[in-house]
């Protein structure tokens, strides 16, 4: 009987973390102490190993030998992973949601690129792009299609964060509107193109690393 109310709680854990972890308010390479976790959510030892399994799955923890686990770091290797990843699933989700985009729900999309051009810092821009890029997938109906798509967004925001935590910039999304002006005209093909283009952009910040010195840091600004 136990069991479900342990799962539960592992989940609430594990997105609680992850969430930490793309926010950046746990930074790459802190270790994910198992004590102070139980502690804080007045769990035991069980649901909090399940909650650091789930985060390994997604990518956002490490285990290692004697050093326990600890949040996961990201190279630009990974970063164009994630954006080849996003590119192939998106268009996939894109080409099945294509006949069956309303005007309606283009129109909502019109506004969710309206509010990102009009954000001021990046966690507003990150939640507007992700709400367009749901709106125009979402009617595919392919709900693992989704939830893979879903995994890629969050691991996008997390180098997102970790780039550009501040100094951001309002900037005019330019694909998107010509994403939603292929599909108005049912040009799908164009609009995967372009889809598949915007997504695997790469975006390069120079930030100061944690010894003083300056380091690239990369995301994926699509």
């Amino acid at each position: 009987m136990g069991a479900p109310k342990e799962d539960t709680l592992a989940v609430r854990i594990s997105k609680t973390l992850a969430d930490r972890i793309i926010a950046g308010k746990i930074e790459p390479g802190s270790r994910l102490r198992q004590d102070h976790i139980a502690e804080e959510f007045g769990a035991s030892h069980v649901p909090v190993r399940e909650a650091f399994r789930r985060l390994e799955a997604q990518g956002l923890a490490v285990s290692e030998p004697r050093r326990g686990v600890r949040v996961a770091s990201f190279d630009l290797a990974e970063v164009k992973e994630v954006a080849e990843m996003r590119a192939a699933l998106e268009v996939l989700a894109l080409r099945h949601a294509a006949p069956h985009l309303t005007p309606a729900i283009l129109d909502a999309a019109e506004e969710a690129t309206k509010a990102g051009d009009n954000s001021r810092d990046v966690r507003s821009w990150e939640e507007a792009n992700r709400r367009f890029h749901r709106l125009i997938l979402e009617p595919c109906a392919m709900t693992r299609l989704l939830s893979a798509i879903d995994d890629l967004h969050a691991a996008s925001a997390r180098f997102l964060f970790a780039a550009w935590q501040s100094d951001w910039e309002a900037r005019t999304d330019h694909d998107h509107r010509a994403i939603l002006s292929a599909l108005r005209k049912g040009q799908i093909e164009a609009a995967c193109t372009t889809l598949a283009g915007h997504v695997q952009w790469i975006g390069r910040r120079p930030q100061k690393s944690a010894s003083g010195g300056i380091r690239d840091a990369f995301a994926i600004v699509g």
